[in-house]
């Protein structure tokens, strides 16, 4: 294990990697202080243009961008009172509170030092946990790894859509069948490409990706919206520092609570922030100065949205299986970039592993160097109209999706799924579920032919394995507390 931190280490101080790693982090706080450009939206941006760079150089930009992304939120949060990224809301319930007394400038920099903190206590968690599940998921076979794509898409339909599962189902569900466009995996049988050869090679993640969280952002944000930026403050450096080493506990339990959030497929960022800030609040002594100004919500916030990355990264690793949106994204890159995600990757590609650690490690401290710094003109920067960012946005949307195969039909891709995104905004479904099923999708559906192959057609052996069984039974319970059998029993009662 040294050996491989060490030599991650030689990969991650490399001067031509430092200033690809610096370069991605600027750009991914840009992107998340900037209101409607997510942090999904930045990393699919990224994954086609690093599509010819060295896997290495590519693997450092995105983990890069993806953090820098989830902690540029704070800024716009705190000096808008409109959160950057959906990670960064419960951060602006005591931040722009805390703008208006004129302390904006203490309130980024805690929350940056947060971010950096939540960041690195996920990344122990990365090297811990991740060979513990990749030994517990040796176990699973044909059955288990179809049932586990299920799982994914349920509870990723629970936690995105508001309260209303069957929307996020539905979403998933569509995802799925998007998944079986192609060449299908056991015979090479032609499925709904109706004669087309581009169809044939199935539908390309990428633009698929690019087009469901970029184009309904782009469309949107020509809606008319009036903003007031609060001006940054001086204060001491040292103030912030000794304030949250004074409550480290805070930074460290919201870590935790972030990397457990992050490891359950679908739930994202925005959920640790909300549940490491509730937690918080709840063992407070005053818990009446929440969302009036207290720092303690935003180092909560801040440290619990953080350490999901480290959390959403260790299914990927393990499982295969993305813990958040952006994670999705992240995942469909390591693919693209050689990397196969999953039980046998400590086995193919052991190294890779430590190399995401130092990654997210020197990540973590770019991002805050930079967060720093960026707050002095982080004023200027928000006040860019989105409709003269927009079509910059647009072009690389474009180029993105069309670098990856040089393909004019891929573009046509992003621009239909484009569309597609942005009915699904409009109509209140969830995009998360859709990206999860297309790349779930594959997985689902070779591991469940190839079940009912070896076992000649029937599903029997499916309920004699005792972790499909366990499967079986969460996503039944899953399913019938969203349809309100629990809710009736105790109603009764």
């Amino acid at each position: 294990m040294v050996q491989y931190l060490l030599e991650a280490a030689k990969i991650s101080i490399d001067p031509i990697n430092i200033l690809v790693l610096t370069l991605s982090v600027f750009c991914g706080l840009i992107m998340g202080m900037l209101p409607g450009l997510s942090a999904t939206m930045a990393v699919a941006l990224l994954t086609g243009i690093t599509y010819k760079l060295p896997s290495n150089s590519a693997i450092i930009s995105l983990v890069g961008v993806y953090v820098g992304a989830i902690s540029g939120g704070c800024q716009s949060a705190i000096l808008l009172n409109i959160p950057g990224t959906p990670a960064s809301a419960a951060t602006a319930l005591d931040g722009f509170p805390m703008a208006k007394e004129g302390k904006g400038g203490f309130a980024i920099f805690i929350a940056t030092l947060a971010s950096c903190l939540g960041t690195i206590i996920s990344v122990f968690c990365v090297l811990t946990l991740t060979p513990m599940l990749t030994k517990f998921s040796l176990k699973f076979g044909v059955w288990e790894f179809f049932l586990l794509s299920i799982f994914g898409i349920i509870i990723c339909g629970n936690l995105t859509s508001n309260g209303n599962a069957l929307k996020g189902w539905i979403s998933g569900i569509l995802g799925l069948l998007v998944a079986h466009v192609g060449l299908d995996t056991i015979n090479s049988y032609p499925r709904f490409s109706y004669g087309n050869i581009n169809l044939m090679s199935g539908v390309q993640l990428i633009p698929v990706m690019i087009g469901l969280f970029g184009f309904p952002e782009i469309i949107q944000s020509f809606k008319k919206s009036e903003r007031k930026i609060l001006e940054l403050s001086p204060f001491k450096i040292i103030d912030g520092i000794i304030y949250t080493m004074k409550n480290i506990v805070v930074v460290i339990r919201s870590a935790f609570i972030g990397v457990f959030v992050g490891i359950v497929p679908g739930v994202g960022e925005d959920v640790g922030g909300w549940l490491s800030y509730w937690a918080t609040k709840s063992t407070a002594k005053e818990k009446e100065r929440f969302g009036e100004g207290n720092p303690l919500g935003i180092l909560a916030a801040e440290s619990g949205n953080n350490s999901c990355i480290g959390g959403a990264i260790i299914p990927i690793l393990s499982l295969a299986v993305p813990g958040s949106a952006p994670a999705a994204v992240l995942m469909a890159a390591f693919m693209m970039h050689g990397y196969r995600p999953g039980p046998l990757l400590m086995k193919e590609t052991p190294a890779f592993l430590y190399q995401i650690c130092m990654y997210l490690f020197f990540s973590a401290i770019v991002m805050f160097i930079l967060g720093v710094c960026i707050s002095k003109i982080s004023v200027k920067i928000l006040g860019i109209k989105k409709e003269i960012l927009m079509p910059i946005i647009y072009i690389l949307c474009v180029v993105g999706s069309y670098v990856i195969n040089y393909n004019l039909f891929d573009i046509r891709v992003m621009f239909v799924f484009g569309i597609i995104g942005f009915i699904f905004s409009v109509l209140k479904y969830p995009s998360a579920p859709f990206l999860l099923g297309v790349i779930l999708g594959p997985m689902a559906d070779s591991n469940l032919r190839r079940a009912l192959t070896i076992s000649g057609g029937s599903i029997s052996p499916m309920f004699s394995r005792p972790i499909s069984v366990f499967f079986l039974v969460v996503i039944g319970i899953l399913i019938l507390s969203q349809l309100g059998i629990f809710k009736k029993k105790r109603g009764s009662r």
